[in-house]
């Protein structure tokens, strides 16, 4: 079982229940492109040149090539366009925030003995919103096969093993509060009578009784199927609306040295941090006719997702100058080890026939949150290869090239049958991929212009899942002695198609979203 694919989770009261899916992981497994604003402007091609402070996110020796302490900090403001295409209707959506994405400071400290070859030694510490979670989507259209029903059927009908959930676990007795119930059935207890049931799946079934959008086939019998009151063959106008907020903040502290002004060798400890806000809304309408009084013309599902934690990783590097204008990069990033925590709320409303002035709608809103064990997860490491060509005090060019194995990302223990199931699945859906970033820069004097592309392939087999990534960004910058001031526009677009829940109702919009982004970081050497 699994959290919605492609908006909801699971919600809250300490329990065993496993909501996480490979959306989730893909969540942190992906790389975002942030830092300075010189970085943004060359797409962070930056892996042998060192210099900047995001340079140290790429590769750690980047610190030992800085002549002079330096510290910076950077704005930025992020737009986020989202064209929506559900059964041939568009939508458009957007966001806009801003943010102190990053701070940092390097510090260098020279050898004076003239007899070693070791010429320096730097230390560094820098901040970054590695990736900022604010967006807004929003997908409406008429669906002539598919009503959301199916999503409840699928786990009453089919448990955590096959079997149709007890009546016993969806059905309220006398005094009994829907909060009671809800929040029993997520403990995931073991029964000599039933089947052991996942807390989720049940509670999933609960919702789907007590809103009445499904029934049992004969009330009589405590392990009878289950059957829909959303009328068959109608033509279901559907509404989904996903708004998130929040970041992965990275702390880096960082070390390297110097070999002759030739050979640079670093290394970062990384500290991950991070807070996820999703809340969704699915909504239905229906133009069927009102055979009986149970049958069910319109449903809202609510879901309201918060996953917080923290992280580790660590980070070694190294550059060599081949030659006064050619340097070479090469860095390993290791997985990063995530704890995480999920919490959700639901509700549901929906109407049906004998809804009037008098009955008001089945309101099934157990106001309760559902507090889930914390979980482990590993994201793949990265390898990344650097080449850059310098002329002289006039301009350079700069090429990346990184390789990640998305087939490496686990939930952990992988011993769990849960968790080793999508661990499972995700090394068959998800591929070994690429990314290339390019970056130039041309001084005139004091100012500096910049440019960069950036093409990251999709971590999916099936690319209908999550596009490719191309970017492009410019920037300037301006050199005032002691103090420099930059500025970057970086643009990036990718299309993604993922349903809206997990299960039993898999539809979902075609997502082409454009991220628009304009950095300021303003240096002082010290």
């Amino acid at each position: 079982m699994k959290k919605y694919l492609f908006l909801l989770a699971l919600g809250l009261s300490i329990n065993n229940a496993r909501s996480q899916d490979i959306s989730d992981a893909m969540r942190y497994a992906q790389d975002n492109l942030t830092g300075t604003a010189r970085y943004r402007s060359m797409s962070g091609a930056f892996g042998a040149l060192g210099g900047d402070l995001s340079s140290l996110n790429v590769n750690p020796a980047g610190s030992a090539v800085f002549s002079n302490n330096q510290m910076g900090l950077s704005l930025s403001n992020y737009n986020v366009k989202n064209n929506a295409n559900y059964f041939g209707t568009t939508t458009k959506d957007a966001s806009n925030s801003s943010d102190l994405n990053q701070a940092g400071a390097v510090f260098v400290f020279n050898n004076n003995n003239s007899n070693s070859n070791w010429k320096k030694v730097s230390f560094g510490i820098n901040y970054e919103n590695a990736n900022n979670f604010d967006n807004n989507q929003f997908s409406a259209g008429t669906n002539s096969n598919n009503s959301v029903d199916q999503y409840f059927l699928n786990y009453a009908n089919t448990g955590n093993n096959g079997a149709p959930v007890p009546q016993q676990f969806v059905n309220r007795v006398t005094g009994e509060s829907i909060a009671d119930l809800y929040s029993f059935l997520g403990r995931n207890l073991p029964n000599s009578q039933f089947p052991r049931l996942s807390g989720f799946d049940a509670q999933q079934a609960f919702l789907g009784y007590q809103g009445f959008i499904i029934n049992p086939v004969d009330e009589n019998d405590p392990n009878s199927a289950f059957i829909s009151n959303v009328p068959a063959g109608a033509n279901y106008y559907q509404k989904n609306s996903v708004t998130s907020t929040g970041y992965n903040g990275k702390l880096s502290f960082n070390a390297a040295t110097s070999y002759k002004d030739k050979i640079y060798l670093g290394i970062n400890l990384n500290s991950h941090f991070t807070d996820y806000i999703r809340s969704s809304r699915f909504s239905e309408e229906n133009n069927a006719p009102l055979t009986n009084d149970f049958t069910v013309s319109r449903i809202q599902f609510d879901n309201d997702l918060n996953t917080y934690g923290t992280g580790f990783s660590f980070q070694l590097g190294a550059i060599a100058k081949l030659t006064n204008e050619v340097r070479v990069g090469l860095a390993y990033e290791s997985s990063t080890w995530y704890t995480l925590t999920d919490e959700l709320s639901q509700r549901l409303v929906a109407v049906s026939a004998n809804t009037s002035e008098e009955l008001e709608p089945d309101v099934v809103d157990p106001q309760f949150i559902n507090v889930y064990e914390p979980y482990k997860l590993q994201t793949p490491s990265k390898l990344t290869g650097s080449f850059a060509y310098v002329f002289g005090k006039s301009g350079l060019i700069s090429i990346d090239y990184a390789m990640k194995d998305y087939r490496n990302t686990k939930f952990k223990p992988e011993n769990d049958s849960y968790f080793n199931a999508i661990n499972s699945n995700m090394n068959s859906i998800l591929d070994t991929t690429g990314e290339l970033r390019i970056g130039a820069e041309y001084k005139i004097d004091a100012l500096s212009l910049r440019g960069g592309y950036r093409f990251e392939q999709s971590p999916y087999k099936n690319k209908t899942m999550i596009g490719d990534l191309t970017g492009y960004s410019a920037g300037l910058g301006y050199n005032f002695g002691s103090t420099k001031l930059d500025l970057a526009y970086s643009y990036a677009k990718r299309n993604s198609q993922q349903g809206f829940f997990s299960q039993g109702f898999t539809d979902g919009a075609s997502i082409y979203a454009i991220n628009n982004t304009v950095s300021l970081t303003l240096l002082f050497e010290l």
